[in-house]
């Protein structure tokens, strides 16, 4: 089914996988920062408000330079942000559309309180507040599924943090230099290329009818919840993530009432550059495991560098989802329970 292209263009009729293969270009995107002056107030915390791939987004960043970054990263993923932030915060407001109703809660309360703010947005009441109150603010291409943006705003994230001091140059030339790398590395994952040397489609057709669940370490935690998150959107399927070693004391002992014949596909998504500790815990838990849930599928992500590992396995992501939407018979791209969900509340 997956090397009939005819089948994959009926099912794939608003073009997800080339939409997946363009996202590489995405790290060149320049991200201008329009009123990007700002005071010289010392910034204490930083606390970016957004849902979806936006905070996704957040967490590639916050993991990829944790050692770097000198003060508190936070990402709020609701209304309301903590007491603690003052004028000495910087509060980035990030939504794909520019009218996620938590950011733009977030937005007015972060005004209220007088903290540095920024925002990122394609458009939307964000970037109509941005404007017009002369807020630092990059605006996102527009066209794209938000789940499809997240490089996008990855770049537009870092340029900000690079504007406000919390971060060096250097790493958002980081992510450009990598463009034609991802571009070279996806395009094994095309759908002209045949089922026998398609990762992306032997993954997809290792999880066909089950219920998924990655694993991702320390490093690779971020990549996994946004598996979990291409899985939902794209495959129109229903996952679960976790990391270790938080796994190995609790949920490392629920798979012991599990028959090994579950319809689970689970996934161990590791990095080389990961804690050495972290890297024996997957090989303990799999070996303790076995017999006792299905035997794992490893991914283990390509890149000399830990942003490299992140985007590919990001990118992989997207391509396994959505020729899993195609076994299930549906279309990847559309998203009409969530627009409603949205009319509802409105």
């Amino acid at each position: 089914m997956l090397d009939d292209l005819n089948v994959i263009k009926q099912f794939d009729a608003s073009d997800a996988l080339g939409v997946a293969a363009s996202q590489p270009e995405q790290t060149n995107f320049v991200a201008d920062v329009v009123n990007g002056d700002h005071d010289d107030r010392p910034i204490q915390q930083v606390v970016l408000s957004g849902m979806g791939g936006s905070a996704l987004a957040a967490l590639l960043v916050k993991t990829w330079l944790k050692t770097e970054m000198k003060v508190p990263f936070e990402i709020v993923r609701t209304y309301d942000l903590p007491d603690y932030v003052n004028s000495n915060t910087l509060v980035i407001a990030s939504s794909y559309s520019g009218n996620t109703e938590e950011t733009i809660n977030g937005l007015e309360q972060a005004l209220d309180r007088g903290a540095q703010i920024a925002v990122i947005a394609s458009g939307g009441k964000l970037i109509e507040k941005a404007q017009e109150s002369k807020i630092a603010h990059v605006v996102l291409p527009s066209g794209v599924q938000p789940r499809m943006g997240v490089f996008y705003n990855l770049r537009a994230l870092v340029r900000l943090m690079v504007n406000f001091g919390i971060v060096a140059e250097t790493r958002f030339n980081e992510i450009s230099s990598m463009s034609e790398w991802l571009k070279a590395e996806s395009s094994n994952w095309d759908a002209n290329i045949p089922l026998a040397n398609n990762y992306a489609k032997q993954l997809a057709m290792h999880a066909v009818g089950k219920t998924a669940v990655f694993y991702g370490g320390t490093l690779t935690a971020p990549v996994s919840y946004k598996w979990k998150i291409s899985w939902n959107e794209n495959a129109k399927n229903v996952a679960f993530w976790n990391e270790l070693p938080e796994f190995n004391h609790n949920e490392f002992i629920g798979w012991t009432s599990h028959p090994v014949d579950k319809p689970f596909a689970v996934f161990d998504i590791i990095s080389d550059l990961e804690h050495p500790q972290i890297k024996k815990r997957f090989e303990v838990s799999e070996k303790l495991l076995s017999g006792l849930r299905p035997k794992t599928k490893t991914i283990n992500l390509s890149g000399k560098t830990l942003i490299e590992q992140m985007l590919w396995g990001s990118l992989l992501a997207d391509y396994v989802s959505i020729y899993l939407a195609i076994l299930n018979g549906i279309n990847p791209t559309p998203v009409q329970l969530i627009e409603k969900l949205k009319q509802e509340l409105s």
